[in-house]
């Protein structure tokens, strides 16, 4: 029987190994036949070696066999490592100096014609179709480096976080639901009828209850589910680098995580130049850019101009400052080459987050040109340029209205016109740390007090009073690190008393036997001693979505969900038979499920 066993992969042999007699299996990539000679490009994942069938170097019955072949079909080969000829040397391959002629084969597997081509990469596929056979995607290579990178982050992580004195520990799956974060995904339990496990959110208590355990540092790269609406970079199941550590301070962790940063950019991108760590308060970053994950990449900050709307006589602006919004203008250098349907088409694209309009000036020689500069003042004007640092060309944009959507629209305006204009570079990485969150939020819709992030963060010490009488300015010991505009970790000093943390619940508004019921093991597991701890926790997924220039996490998930949190491939979430429900004591109403 032939041996099927790599001596060398598609991606490895070289002049050095011409003469050789080695043996290759992998797909067949692409087939040729060039008079009377059949080529087969042979794939694996690490790359593609060209194998040769000609007729007069092997026998009638080999060659009537290498006749058959057709692509994705799976073969292994045994043959002589050839040197090509000058002129037919492949530079577009690392193997391209060399051929093999093949003296053994063996046909491991046919493959059906594939529903797209495997062997041409930059033929769009539909993403539904990619997903629905993604083990087919996966062979197009794309999917398969990404992958690999993944494993070097994940790889360098462990790696670093061992060298820091971190220990792994892997936290339990099913857990209890808890009424903060976003909805939980459930599992009923058959033992006891009518109670639910809940799938984790993240291990949070469970890495604050190994610190009061006395592991002084943890560390996990842990599967984490959340039944939210998704987005183009979340998925309903992701995986999270998480720690946490005791004795420490917010900024001793910092440094540990910009150093892990640090080797993971340098692992995965090693022609990155130094990277540095800013930080820049909440406060700072909705007044400066909107958001509190701000994409430096590019300048264009949003600059406040409330004084100078309020001295000229431009009613429609005057009036949002009386309804307690406000007035914001971004600054598009050399902008003013942009025509009026252009600069409406910016003012449709902020409708849609609730900003009524744009107005424009232009800066031209003669100084400051719209159809709105009437309503100012030649000082007011003058105030309004310098305020925005205005150079002949450039363009100045200005909305006004309630705050959060100047905020969130201008963000996003800021954002697509950096990219249209191509004020984005594409290899740079900026981070930057925000700050001094607010520890709590008000929810308009439910009415009530939430946090911010979770209920175990702990308030700054100088705000402590503030709880009792003005909670929603109090301000969170947290940190989130943003890279290019996503925020891909966050985390806080915890609360480490009972005392407190009990308080903390009843501003959320939770009975004392909500607390007991939901959170009780852990309130008293806080009252056996429990040491100063905090902790941090980066979406892999996300991270690894910058780190392979793609905007689309599913990317760099071997088998995602769709955006509807649907498995294309397995035809998942799908129905289960009547008994199991029985078992579970579970009851269903039947729904038509469309799959989309």
């Amino acid at each position: 029987m032939f041996d099927y066993r790599r001596t060398h992969t598609c991606g490895e042999l070289r002049s050095s190994h011409i003469g050789k007699i080695v043996t290759l299996s992998g797909w067949i990539h692409r087939r040729r036949d060039h008079g009377g000679i059949i080529f087969i490009d042979l794939r694996d994942r690490f790359g593609l070696t060209q194998l040769v069938f000609d007729p007069k170097t092997i026998s009638e019955e080999l060659f009537c066999q290498a006749s058959r072949l057709r692509s994705e079909w799976v073969i292994s080969v045994k043959g002589q490592v050839i040197a090509r000829t000058e002129k037919m040397i492949n530079h577009k391959l690392s193997t391209g100096e060399l051929e093999i002629y093949v003296k053994e084969l063996e046909i491991l597997s046919s493959a059906k014609t594939p529903p797209f081509s495997i062997c041409d990469e930059d033929i769009e596929v539909n993403e539904e179709l990619r997903l629905k056979y993604r083990y087919l995607d996966i062979r197009r290579g794309l999917i398969a480096h990404n992958l690999l990178l993944r494993h070097q982050v994940m790889l360098t992580t462990r790696n670093f976080m061992s060298e820091q004195g971190f220990i792994e520990i892997s936290t339990p799956i099913l857990g209890k639901s808890t009424p903060e974060g976003a909805r939980d995904y459930l599992v009923p339990s058959r033992i006891y009828p009518g109670n639910f496990y809940a799938l984790p959110q993240s291990p949070q208590l469970f890495k604050q209850l190994l610190m009061i355990s006395g592991i002084d540092r943890y560390f996990q790269i842990a599967p984490c589910f959340r039944d939210e609406d998704l987005r183009a970079d979340r998925q309903p199941e992701f995986t999270q680098i998480d720690m946490e550590m005791s004795f420490e301070t917010p900024e001793d962790i910092m440094g540990i995580i910009q150093e892990l940063m640090t080797k993971v950019v340098q692992t995965a991108l090693p022609d990155t130049p130094p990277i540095c760590f800013p930080k820049m308060s909440y406060k700072d970053c909705l007044e400066n850019y909107g958001t509190d994950h701000p994409d430096l990449r590019f300048k264009m900050p949003l600059v406040r101009l409330d004084d100078i709307i309020e001295q000229s006589e431009f009613t429609i602006l005057r009036e949002q400052l009386t309804q307690k919004g406000c007035i914001k203008a971004l600054l598009v250098k050399n902008g003013a080459d942009l025509s009026r349907r252009e600069i409406e088409t910016y003012a449709q694209f902020v409708s849609l987050f609730g900003v009524s309009g744009l107005a424009w000036m232009k800066c031209q020689s003669e100084g400051l040109s719209s159809n709105v500069t009437k309503f100012f003042s030649p000082d007011l004007l003058t105030d309004l340029k310098n305020r925005m640092q205005c150079e002949i060309g450039d363009l100045i944009l200005i909305a006004g209205g309630e705050e959060a959507r100047i905020n969130q629209g201008l963000d996003h305006l800021r954002r697509k016109i950096a990219k249209e204009r191509n004020l984005i570079d594409p290899s740079a990485m900026h981070f930057v740390w925000v700050t001094d969150f607010p520890l709590l939020r008000w929810n308009a819709d439910e009415r009530r007090i939430e946090s911010e992030h979770h209920p175990f963060t702990s308030p700054h010490s100088e705000d402590l009073d503030m709880l009792n009488t003005d909670p929603l300015k109090v301000r969170a010991l947290a940190y989130d690190l943003v890279l290019n505009g996503y925020e891909i970790g966050g985390g806080s000093q915890r609360i480490h008393n009972s005392e407190l943390q009990n308080k903390i619940f009843e501003i959320l508004n939770l009975s004392k036997s909500a607390i007991q019921e939901k959170f009780g093991f852990f309130v008293e597991a806080l009252e056996y001693g429990t040491p100063p701890h905090l902790g941090f926790a980066f979406g892999l997924d996300r991270i690894v979505m910058i780190l392979a220039k793609t905007e689309n996490i599913r990317d760099v998930i071997a088998f995602p969900k769709t955006q509807k949190a649907s498995d294309l491939m397995m035809q998942a979430p799908a129905k289960v038979e009547k008994k199991q429900l029985n078992e579970l004591k579970v009851q269903i109403e039947p729904i038509e499920i469309i799959w989309t």
